[in-house]
């Protein structure tokens, strides 16, 4: 592995999850697993939220599988669906979340590399990356890419490894508890920006309401600080 030598002071990368960070699609997913859930009877209600939000589809299906009763269809078929009812909802309504192109500018013009690691799909991560600007991100990273997923570690570690840099070295940007539990376990320093489910700050973990709110300032302050600890 090559290791890329960062500039002093700042972040050797800023790894973005995607759905609810990035772009708007947290909504997007809950409505695409109460969309299927009401095909098969069951309702999604507010206690299947840790189930669904920043979750993969294989582990939504999974939860409509054990709890939908008789009725529900076989595990492969709710995921195969889930996927393609959210593919094609992220096609029809992507929307950046707001200060998320110009924080990406601003890494691009001081040569910070970003990337994408998401729990979604390939075929959606693709759909985001051209749709913000394929030439934003050094690499994407989806949930077919890694042996498990969020809130294991290894997106987080994989994503850090191919970009030649050390994960207490990057910057961590987050929208739920499951993501940031993969963050910190990875190591890295997170930014987390709830977009549903409250987060709180913690020791090398900072929360703000809103990514306007965030600059490149903001980020080599919170590897500094880091650093210290």
């Amino acid at each position: 592995m090559n290791h890329r030598i960062a500039a002093p002071g700042l972040p050797a990368a800023v790894l973005f999850d995607m759905d609810g960070t990035l772009v708007d699609t947290e909504q997007l997913w809950w409505a695409t697993a109460e969309q299927v859930a009401d095909r098969i009877g069951r309702p999604l209600t507010d206690a299947d939220m840790p189930h669904v939000l920043g979750r993969p589809a294989a582990h939504t299906a999974a939860h409509l599988h054990r709890t939908g009763g008789p009725a529900a269809p076989d595990l492969a078929t709710l995921a195969t669906e889930l996927d393609a009812v959210f593919a094609a909802r992220v096609a029809r309504e992507i929307v950046p979340r707001p200060g998320v192109l110009r924080l990406l500018n601003e890494l691009a013009a001081a040569d910070v590399p970003a990337a994408i690691v998401s729990a979604s799909p390939r075929q959606v991560v693709d759909l985001v990356r051209k749709a913000l600007g394929e030439d934003r991100f050094a690499l994407t990273f989806a949930v077919e890419d890694t042996a498990r997923t969020k809130p294991a570690p290894d997106p987080y570690l994989a994503a850090a490894a191919a970009l030649g840099v050390e994960p207490h070295a990057c910057v961590v940007v987050e929208d739920t508890p499951t993501g940031v539990a993969a963050a910190e376990a990875a190591g890295c320093t997170v930014l987390a920006v709830p977009s549903t489910v409250p987060i709180q700050p913690a020791a090398d973990r900072t929360v703000l309401d809103s990514l306007e709110r965030a600059d490149l300032a903001l980020l080599v302050s919170l590897v500094t600080s880091a650093k210290r600890n």
